[in-house]
């Protein structure tokens, strides 16, 4: 169904509404000298406990001269104001144009009083509108300067992954408070062959002052600092990061971990920045950018987005909290007290309240609306599918479409619900359900990967010489088709592992269905340890020797 610009913006508040501004969302961003393939590559976890995850298409569109369009806050529908509207719009699915241009976020907070309430602009806008008017990465850049430029920003700081077919970038920006209008940032071109990421902690330091191709910057971003007394030094030590957001225990341990468990993931050297990562030590902060030690392939990628610190010093499957079942996950509050003394959870890449979550593959040697791929999945990234929707298409899967459920309302054939059905159960049982379910995911993007996308390339590329309109048809039939094939899995996964784990028991098939062969594993020796040390001789069965 086709809706206005008003109720496309209000139905996205919940794609971006955070539980609070902190410690939510993650984006990995990938070069094409650092993938196997030379795609450029961003991901995004778009991780609330109040958005239901769905995937958007806004179709490309004219319009007259001198026309306008309304902005809405993103994360709350509220109006913010009239802005001019371009003569043409490119189409948008989900991050993703036409053109390969694809967008992430993630909010890193910095100087409160630095807030502008009265703005026309606000993050979630500035991703979409630049989508729209965008045919590169520079250019999304650009439109992203201009309008806050000219309408004001009144979001708090964020940090944007930015690439197209080409070249990726990170974008950090942060408005000037009530009565500036306007914002102060800075864009840096990642290096070929490297890669980078952002997860709620603004990362860009220094950076050079003369170098148009690889450094873009609003003109004021360190005079602006020199004449609130944020900074006094020589510009080329002028920090973007240090002056408006500067790290603390908080920003390194439940934001920059993350970045650096993708790091460490890639790259064998990662292991000095342990302390940094832990917060132990905020002196010894990891570069921005780092070269992997191999290249990487989309599936790569995506297992980047499933880290639980797994193998580290916060590994979140061995300690306490983890549960008789090992389960990585920590249920809300992040942090909490005991006897006036504050304690925390790890926060990892993986996390329950991801909405939706994607792998934007980009590929210069294909066209445009071929090449460019958005992975999308919806709820914990550990045991999501990333479905392949190729950015020219004209629709999205049904079960993953806009209206089909919400987040108080139930439907058995959403994306959503599905995955959280069998994420959620899994959480009961981690230990012996994960394996499963990590199978047919696997099962599931490996053949997308392997098999039918480089068959659905071909087809589309012969096709797209003689058609490019039934080309996109193609693509579009695929897409649709795929997504809903995926959910339609998903439903006959969860009616098994519930039908195999109800009740605490593994059953399997004995000699009838009427008698299943059932066992009783238990909680395991480790847990029973902790249990008997816990309660002492509570438990203890009476008439026992010690």
């Amino acid at each position: 169904m086709k809706r206005s610009l008003i109720a496309w913006a209000l139905t996205l508040t919940a794609a971006f509404a955070l539980q609070n501004n902190a410690n939510a969302c993650t984006n990995f961003i990938i070069t094409k000298g650092a993938s196997t393939d030379g795609s450029v590559m961003i991901t995004y976890n778009a991780d609330s406990h109040q958005l239901y995850g769905e995937l958007y298409y806004k179709p490309a569109k004219d319009y007259p001269q001198g026309a306008t369009m309304d902005v809405y806050e993103w994360d709350t529908g509220k109006y913010l104001g009239k802005i001019k509207q371009a003569s043409h719009t490119y189409s948008v699915v989900g991050n993703m144009n036409e053109y390969q241009v694809a967008l992430g976020e993630t909010t890193f907070g910095g100087r409160e009083e630095l807030v502008d309430s009265t703005a026309k602009m606000d993050y979630g806008s500035l991703m979409y509108i630049a989508l729209q008017r965008a045919k590169t990465a520079c250019e999304a850049i650009k439109v992203m300067g201009d309008l806050v430029a000219e309408y004001g920003y009144c979001s708090e700081g964020e940090s944007f992954s930015v690439c197209d077919q080409n070249e990726a970038w990170i974008l950090e920006m942060i408005a000037k408070g009530v009565g500036n209008k306007g914002a102060v940032w800075v864009a840096r071109r990642i290096p070929d062959g490297y890669i980078s990421g952002h997860a709620n902690q603004a990362r860009i330091t220094t950076f050079p002052l003369n170098d148009p191709e690889n450094c873009m910057y609003s003109k004021d971003v360190i005079t602006f600092a020199r004449e609130k007394g944020y900074f006094k030094g020589d510009d080329k030590d002028f920090s973007f990061s240090d002056t408006y957001n500067p790290v603390n225990f908080e920003g390194a341990r439940f934001c920059e971990a993350r970045v650096w468990a993708a790091f460490n993931h890639v790259n064998k050297d990662m292991g000095k920045y342990l302390d940094y990562a832990m917060g132990e030590n905020l002196k010894n902060r990891m570069p921005l950018w780092i070269k992997p030690d191999n290249k990487i392939s989309v599936h790569d990628v995506m297992e980047l987005m499933r880290d639980h610190y797994e193998g580290t010093a916060m590994d979140m499957t061995n300690d306490f909290g983890a549960g008789p079942y090992n389960c990585p996950y920590r249920w809300r509050p992040l942090t909490w007290k005991v006897d006036g003394v504050e304690y925390f959870n790890e926060r990892a890449t993986s996390t329950q309240q991801t909405g939706f979550s994607f792998v934007a593959q980009c590929r210069s040697w294909l066209p445009a609306p071929i090449g460019g791929i958005f992975w999308f999945g919806v709820d914990d990234t550990y045991s999501n599918v990333y479905a392949p929707m190729y950015c020219g298409i004209t629709s999205v899967p049904k079960t993953y479409a806009e209206g089909n459920g919400d987040m108080m309302t139930f439907s058995d054939n959403s994306a959503f619900w599905v995955f959280n059905q069998v994420s959620n159960f899994a959480y009961t049982r981690y230990r012996d359900m994960i394996p499963e379910i990590r199978a047919v995911q696997k099962e599931l993007e490996t053949k997308f990967i392997q098999d039918q996308v480089p068959a659905i390339d071909k087809k589309a590329s012969e096709l797209y010489k003689k058609s490019p309109k039934k080309a996109v048809e193609m693509l579009t039939t695929y897409s649709t088709n795929t997504g809903d094939d995926v959910v339609r899995r998903w439903k006959t996964l969860y009616a098994y592992l519930f039908t195999k784990y109800m009740d605490g028991n593994i059953k399997t098939v004995g000699k009838t269905k009427v008698a299943p062969k059932v066992s009783q594993p238990g909680y395991g020796d480790d847990w029973y340890w902790k249990l008997v040390k816990e309660t002492r001789t509570k438990f203890k069965a009476i008439g026992q020797k010690e």
